[in-house]
C-alpha cells in the first residue's frame, strides 16, 4: 500500500482553503466601493433607483463578507496546525500583519455593514453614506495587509535572521516590500473586474427573467463602464508586475513561460505540453521573440532560462497553464466589454438577447482569472514558503497522512455546498423583481415580476 505523504496533502488542504477564501474577497473588495458609489448616486440625484441597487447588492456583499470571514479564519488556523514551522520562524513579521487585518476586518468592516443592512429609516443618510465610506475602506485595508503579507512571502525585506527565527528591523520596507505596490494593485483590479462581471450577469438574469425595472440597466451599465476601462488597464499593472517578477523572482518567470535554457530572442509558447524529464516542451506552438520583447521589451534581449535554477525551481506544467487560463479570460473579458460598449454606448442601443446570455455565462469569469493567477504566484514561489529563506518541507507539521486527508476530503465536501448554496442564493435573489415593478408595473409594459415578494 502507498504510503500517504503528509507534506503533499498538506499543500493540497491549504490550496484547497485558500482557493476557496480567495473567491469572496475578490468580490467584497470590489463590491464595496460600488455599494459606496450607488449611495453617492442616490444621495447627488435622489434616484430611488440607485437606492433600490444599494440595498438589493448590500444583500449580496453581507452574504460574501460572511463566508470570506469565515474561510479565512479556517485559512488562519492552519498556519499553526499544518505550518507551525513558519509561524515558528517568521510569527514576528507574520503575526502582527494578521493582526491588523484582523482588525480591520472585524472591527471596521463587520461594524458599519450592520447600519448598511439594518439602518433603513433608522438612520440619516448621510450615516448610511458614511457606513458606506468606512466598509469600502475597512475592506481595501484588510487586503493591504494581506497583500503586504504575501508579497513579503514573495520578496522579503526590510528583517534580520536570528538562529533561524525572523525579527523585524523595518516595518517600513517589510510592509511595502518589492513587490508590493504590483501585487496590490493587481488584486484590486482583478477585484473591480470580478466585480464588474458579477454585476453585468446578475444584471442579465434579470433582463431575461423580466423581474426588473430600469434600476437592473444603471447596474448593469455601471459593470459595463467598469469592465470597459479595468481590463485594458489590467494588462498594463499585469506586465509591470511580470517586469518586477523577472528582476525578484526570474525562476518564476522561467517557468510560466517554459523557457529550459538562457537565451537571446526566446519565444512565446502559445501551447505546449512541458517535460521535466527531457526539459524541453512538446507539441510547442510559439511566436518567435515575443518572451523577450514581452519581459525585455526588446526583440533580442536574454532572458534566464531554467538551467540557471537546477533544482530550485517550481514546477512548469502548472505555471505555464495557469498563466494561460488568467491571460485567457482577460481577454475574453476585454473582447465581452468592447463589444456590449461598441453596442449600448455607441449604436445607444439595449444588450441583444444572445450579449445577454454570453454575459451570464461570464457571471463568475473573474473567478477563474484569479485563481489561475493565484496558484501562478503561489505555486511559482516553490520550493518556498519565504522565497530564498525558509524552504516549504522544514516547515510543515509532523501529522499522519491519513489525519490530512481525513480533514481535506471534510473540508472539500463542506466548501462544495456552501459554494453551491452561494451561488443558489445569489440566482434565487435575482430573480425577485423590484419594489418599482411591483408598485408600478404599468410603467414598465416589458418586463413581468416572475414573483412577488
Amino acid at each position: 500500500m502507498t504510503e500517504l505523504d503528509p507534506f503533499l496533502l498538506s499543500r493540497l488542504q491549504f490550496a484547497a482553503n485558500i482557493s476557496f477564501h480567495i473567491i469572496f474577497p475578490t468580490i467584497s473588495i470590489g463590491l464595496c466601493w460600488v455599494l459606496l458609489y450607488f449611495r453617492t448616486r442616490f444621495t447627488v440625484s435622489g434616484d430611488r433607483d440607485w437606492e433600490y441597487a444599494y440595498y438589493f447588492w448590500v444583500k449580496m456583499f453581507a452574504l460574501t463578507f460572511a463566508i470570506g470571514v469565515v474561510t479565512g479564519i479556517t485559512m488562519s488556523f492552519q498556519f499553526g496546525t499544518n505550518w507551525p514551522g513558519f509561524m515558528r520562524q517568521a510569527g514576528n513579521i507574520a503575526g502582527p500583519l494578521l493582526g491588523y487585518e484582523v482588525l480591520t476586518a472585524f472591527f471596521l468592516e463587520a461594524t458599519f455593514l450592520g447600519v448598511m443592512l439594518f439602518g433603513k429609516h433608522r438612520v440619516s443618510n448621510r450615516v448610511h453614506l458614511l457606513a458606506a465610506s468606512l466598509v469600502a475602506i475597512g475592506t481595501t485595508a484588510s487586503a493591504f495587509w494581506i497583500l503586504s503579507l504575501n508579497s513579503w512571502m514573495q520578496t522579503p525585506a526590510g528583517h534580520v535572521v536570528r538562529d533561524g527565527v525572523f525579527y523585524a528591523q523595518d516595518w517600513l520596507a517589510i510592509i511595502f516590500n518589492p513587490s508590493f505596490p504590483y501585487r496590490f494593485s493587481h488584486m484590486l483590479v482583478a477585484s473591480l473586474l470580478t466585480t464588474a462581471f458579477l454585476l453585468m450577469g446578475v444584471s442579465s438574469w434579470r433582463f431575461l427573467g423580466r423581474v426588473d425595472g430600469p434600476a437592473t440597466l444603471k447596474v448593469f451599465r455601471t459593470g459595463l463602464v467598469m469592465a470597459i476601462v479595468l481590463a485594458p488597464l489590467q494588462v498594463f499593472i499585469g506586465d509591470m508586475h511580470g517586469l518586477n517578477t523577472r528582476e525578484h523572482q526570474p525562476a518564476k518567470i522561467a517557468a510560466i513561460e517554459a523557457i529550459w535554457h538562457t537565451e537571446k530572442g526566446v519565444p512565446f509558447t502559445l501551447f505546449a505540453l512541458p517535460d521535466e524529464q527531457t526539459r524541453s516542451n512538446r507539441f510547442a506552438i510559439e511566436i518567435p521573440y515575443a518572451a523577450s520583447l514581452v519581459l525585455t521589451h526588446h526583440i533580442d534581449g536574454e532572458v534566464e532560462g531554467l538551467d540557471h535554477f537546477a533544482g530550485a525551481h517550481p514546477p512548469v506544467a502548472p505555471l505555464l497553464f495557469a498563466f494561460r487560463v488568467m491571460v485567457g479570460i482577460g481577454l475574453l473579458m476585454i473582447a465581452q466589454a468592447w463589444w456590449l460598449g461598441w453596442r449600448v454606448f455607441v449604436r445607444k442601443q439595449t444588450p441583444s438577447p444572445l450579449q445577454l446570455r454570453l454575459a451570464s455565462l461570464m457571471t463568475f469569469s473573474g473567478w477563474g482569472a484569479v485563481l489561475a493567477g493565484w496558484y501562478v504566484t503561489e505555486i511559482g514561489r516553490q520550493p518556498w514558503l519565504v522565497y530564498g529563506e525558509i524552504k516549504a518541507p522544514s516547515a510543515v507539521a509532523e501529522h499522519g497522512g491519513g489525519m490530512v486527508l481525513g480533514t481535506l476530503l471534510l473540508w472539500l465536501l463542506l466548501y462544495a455546498f456552501i459554494l453551491w448554496f452561494y451561488i443558489a442564493t445569489l440566482k434565487y435573489m435575482a430573480k425577485k423583481p423590484s419594489r418599482s415593478l411591483l408598485e408600478s408595473p404599468q410603467n414598465y409594459p416589458g418586463l413581468v415580476p416572475a414573483q412577488e415578494v
